[in-house]
């Protein structure tokens, strides 16, 4: 192969339109994406592949880079020995599940940047996650590492045993990824408890969430099953493990306290010092799980908590016509660099310079002189320091992560003043350290939009919108708006997974169609526009058709007729995000009540029958289908709010704002009966779907029935009657 003919002879990323490929595109090494040309280079070079899968905010995998990937002898390495080929894992999650599953098998743990080492037909025969360039702590050095394969490669035996190995590999992942059981079973009786027994029995009582040592994750889908096995009759003490687990996920280090947001995760078992990305998908999800416990719990800071997040999450995470980006960086500048106006407004990002110096949480530290710089009265400074427990010693290279050290009484008996006076000070201190904030170089920001991340945020902002304020509906619907225009294909009805300054690519996975789904169903939920509920519709119909095998009866993460590897995954645990087959159950559940036939149930019931006995062996690992099937078993409760909604009494409103209602399902309904035809036009449905049949407006008001499994309410003016309605039927089961 000449040079003219082979990709490999030069680093191919300059084509790409990820952020995270192009930060890679000047490094000595010959990077290819992954594609048929890089693939059939490995096959016509007879050499192996090395795969770097990361994200555009790892910071591991910008130290390797900046170690071993500009290091030019490391190049030539990799460049004569191997196809290097770079993977953005936020656009390509099935290759990152497939080769993540041999990670975790044979060493134990996984992580970004994830390493593998393949074979021309992408079996995996070594696998790690980061190298140092030199043996340190018993990893060896990468070089080294480089060495001893190649060697072993071009040896004819040692070849034979690392194809031996991959072999047995492959069939260790498709075991993990693609297998189903032979007969399924019926799901555990009542597993919302037995989930939150453990989840309960498993908790940090000292400094909250899971886990001993460190780090802590933020485990959303957690707080959830307690949230609901507490309203379901559980223990009184499930919500107050929720209730220390909010709270010091908004007071300490994971929450952004000057400019809101959460940060990715916690390094240490107190939430101290966090790992400072800060990704869209936390930033939904986890505002999600605090909109829940506002409601079981009446904190207001919960709700300030995502009143702030929301705010940005608009300000540094929205693309100008709607839709929302990935990811900032851990990573920024040191304050010395000058940078232009432009720069800092847009998130731009010192990796723009491939000499450029960045450090990790720069953008977010504080040191006391800091502090008493932006903070104009020296009264307000000192309070701000001992309120958030700013020193000179810091607790995060030499500067300090704020959270919450000391409560407002203590200070207000410290400085004497009233707890109103210290909570005016802290205000005036907090709004000048933001503006101060601004002029540091901001950490860089993956403009990428994803269509399973940006339904995500829409779902959070319509359970916003219900919550706390209606407006953040118009936010929902812009984002939706933005991916339908952009990522949809109406006439195909094909959902596409990524879109970055117009270039649009890669087919949508099992999350892109359930995230997006679901949140199209919130947002119907939060305005009773039925055009967000139609499109749901699509999504769901989609899902049964490219994504359900009737053989396996299971949903797979790729759909059908997708690119082959050597896996096909399916998707069942809560990670990062939530379970995609967990959210697409929940999400067909909830459109069969709006569907004329039993397909989406009949998928549902499928998958939940034959993950049964590996989700109540293992309930938390897997919280979503956890959740998911706990809908089944129980049914949701159906509110269908019959007439116009600019006319629901306060008191609906209000309710649904105060109150957590599990398994809640709301269902709009026009009083008109011309109106209500054309909703059915709408949804392509010949008669009413059973969620609306029978329903109608009373009285000429505004009417409410409560409806679990076949049984309804009378109808119903006052909402709160219906509840209780629903709560008696609780009982009865």
């Amino acid at each position: 192969m000449s040079n003219a003919t082979d990709p490999t002879s030069r680093n191919r990323l300059d084509e790409a339109e990820s952020p995270y490929l192009r930060q890679h595109a000047d490094n000595p090494v010959n990077w290819q994406p992954w594609d048929e040309k890089a693939l059939a280079a490995a096959e016509e070079r007879d050499v192996p592949i090395f795969l770097s899968i990361g994200y555009a905010a790892c910071h591991w995998c910008h130290v390797m880079e900046e170690e071993s990937f500009q290091n030019e002898a490391i190049a030539e390495q990799l460049n004569e020995n191997f196809v290097p080929i770079k993977v953005d894992r936020e656009e390509r999650p099935d290759l990152d599940s497939v080769y993540m599953s041999i990670c975790q098998q044979v060493t134990g743990g996984g992580g970004w940047p994830l390493s593998a080492w393949l074979t021309p037909a992408g079996e995996p025969f070594y696998v790690g996650t980061y190298f140092p360039p030199e043996e340190k702590r018993g990893q060896p050095g990468f070089g080294d590492l480089l060495g001893r394969l190649a060697d072993s490669w071009a040896d004819p035996e040692q070849r034979a045993e690392m194809e031996n190995r991959a072999q047995q590999w492959t069939e260790a992942i498709e075991s993990d990824l693609e297998a189903t059981p032979a007969d399924p079973a019926d799901p555990a009786e009542d597993i919302i408890q037995t989930a939150a027994t453990i989840a309960h029995r498993g908790a940090d009582r000292q400094d909250g969430g899971w886990g001993s040592g460190g780090p802590k994750f933020p485990q959303n889908g957690r707080l959830h099953v307690l949230l609901r096995a507490h309203a379901d009759g559980g223990q009184a003490d499930y919500l107050t493990v929720v209730e220390e687990t909010l709270d010091v996920m908004a007071d300490r280090g994971l929450y952004d306290h000057v400019g809101g947001g959460f940060h990715r995760y916690a390094t240490d078992q107190q939430w101290a010092v966090p790992h400072f990305e800060k990704m869209l998908y936390d930033n939904a999800e986890i505002p999600r799980a605090f909109l829940a416990g506002y409601q079981a719990i009446g904190s207001e800071r919960y709700a300030s908590v995502v009143r702030e997040t929301f705010e940005f999450v608009q300000r540094e995470l929205q693309h100008p016509d709607g839709g929302f980006f990935s990811t900032l960086d851990a990573e920024s500048a040191p304050h010395s660099e000058s940078r232009s106006d432009s720069e800092q407004s847009s998130g731009g990002t010192p990796r723009d310079d491939p000499d450029g110096d960045s450090e990790e949480g720069l953008f977010y530290v504080w040191t006391p002189e800091q502090v008493h710089d932006a903070v104009e009265d020296e009264t307000d400074a000192e309070v701000c320091c001992d309120y958030f427990g700013v020193t000179e010693r810091g607790n995060f290279e030499g500067a300090t992560v704020l959270a919450v050290r000391k409560p407002v009484s203590v200070l207000a008996e410290e400085y004497e003043q009233t707890e109103a006076e210290i909570t005016e000070s802290l205000q005036r201190a907090l709004n000048q350290t933001f503006e101060a904030r601004t002029e540091r170089p901001r950490p860089a920001r993956d403009e990428k939009v994803l269509a399973g991340w940006n339904g995500l945020m829409i779902r959070a902002l319509a359970e916003g919108a219900i919550v706390l304020d209606d407006r953040y509906a118009d936010v929902a619907a812009d984002a939706l708006s933005f991916v339908r225009e952009h990522l949809w294909d109406d006439e195909e009805h094909r959902l596409n997974r990524r879109y970055k300054d117009g270039d649009v690519a890669i087919d949508g996975y099992l999350e892109d169609y359930a995230f997006l789904g679901r949140g199209a169903l919130t947002l119907f939920e939060a305005t009773g526009d039925v055009d967000h509920l139609a499109f749901a519709v699509d999504l769901g119909q989609a899902i049964t058709e490219a994504f359900w095998d009737d053989e396996a009866e299971t949903l797979f993460f790729t759909p059908t007729g997708g690119e082959t590897l050597v896996a096909r995954p399916q998707e069942l645990t809560d990670q990062s995000t939530p379970s995609s087959t967990g959210v697409a159950v929940d999400l067909l559940l909830s459109l069969s009540h709006f569907s004329d036939d039993d397909r989406f149930e009949a998928v549902a019931e499928h998958v939940i029958r034959t993950h049964a006995d590996r989700v109540s062996s293992n309930p938390l690992q897997h919280a979503s289908l956890t959740l998911a099937t706990d809908t089944y078993e129980q049914g949701a409760l159906e509110l269908t709010l019959v007439g116009d909604q600019s006319d629901y009494p306060n008191e609906w409103t209000e309710t649904l704002a105060e109150r957590y209602i599990p398994r809640r399902l709301l269902a709009h309904r026009p009083a008109g009966d011309s109106e209500f035809e054309q909703w059915l036009d709408a949804l392509e449905l010949d008669e009413s779907p059973p969620i609306w049949a029978g329903r109608e407006q009373v009285d000429d008001e505004p009417t409410v029935y409560a409806c679990r499994n076949f049984a309804c309410s009378p109808p119903k003016h006052d909402l709160g009657t219906a509840l209780e309605w629903g709560a008696a039927t609780d009982g009865a089961e």
